[in-house]
């Protein structure tokens, strides 16, 4: 068994990825050898390893393609979103109950912890998440949405921690309702505005016509899982 006919070499790394993501969601890091992962993607190791060079670069290979569909699908849905809005409805999304390959990260993490081997793709995937996330901090000040005093990393760290812990804390070991969960964080993001938006903000609160940023929960739900 090698290379499958007719299958082109971007389908086979395709295939490998969506294998690798069900069979370590399945079995764990550690639970998981190459040739499981080949043969649920119907290809022998040889080719897996034309793709990947290791189990730990596969693993850092699938967490990649479900960060990028998850965030192509928010910004299809709705591509005019801003940046303020589009962090709270992924900060709303986070103590929901995710598919399986929502929950890689948590092998991953665990085996950056004594592996090296996965420390290494793991250090470059988060510093590419946190990049990302301190230019749409940036983006976010530079369009008057956030205050610019804030430090960019410092809220990208944040951000990253909620993101982390989210996938550890799971539904069923501690849950939330949702709408208070919804209004904690419009709130949270309200006080990282620049000062003249609070001050205007507290000027309408107090003249009775408080706005707020919030969207239906259950409208999320269809865009975010």
């Amino acid at each position: 068994m090698g290379r499958i006919a007719g299958v082109t070499a971007a389908e086979t790394r395709e295939r490998l990825l969506q294998a690798a993501a069900e069979v370590f969601a399945e079995r764990g890091y550690d639970g998981t050898r190459v040739a499981d992962i080949a043969a649920a993607a119907g290809v022998s190791n040889g080719a897996l390893y034309a793709h990947f060079g290791s189990k730990a670069e596969l693993l850092a290979a699938a967490l990649r393609v479900h960060g990028r569909r998850m965030m192509a699908g928010l910004f299809a849905a709705d591509p005019d979103r801003s940046i303020t809005e589009l962090l709270l409805v992924i900060g709303r999304w986070l103590p929901r109950r995710r598919d399986p390959s929502g929950y890689l990260v948590v092998e991953a993490l665990v085996a950056a912890r004594r592996d090296e081997e996965m420390a290494r793709p793991m250090r470059s995937y988060v510093g590419e998440r946190a990049d990302w996330l301190v230019e749409l901090v940036r983006a976010a000040q530079e369009g008057g949405e956030l205050d610019p005093a804030l430090s960019p990393d410092a809220l990208a760290h944040f951000c990253l921690l909620l993101a982390m812990g989210s996938a550890l804390i799971t539904p069923e070991l501690h849950g939330v309702d949702e709408r208070q969960w919804s209004d904690l964080l419009t709130r949270l993001v309200g006080a990282l505005a620049p000062p003249a938006a609070r001050a205007k903000d507290d000027t309408t609160a107090q003249g009775g016509g408080t706005e707020t940023m919030t969207a239906s929960p259950q409208t999320e739900r269809s865009t975010t899982q």
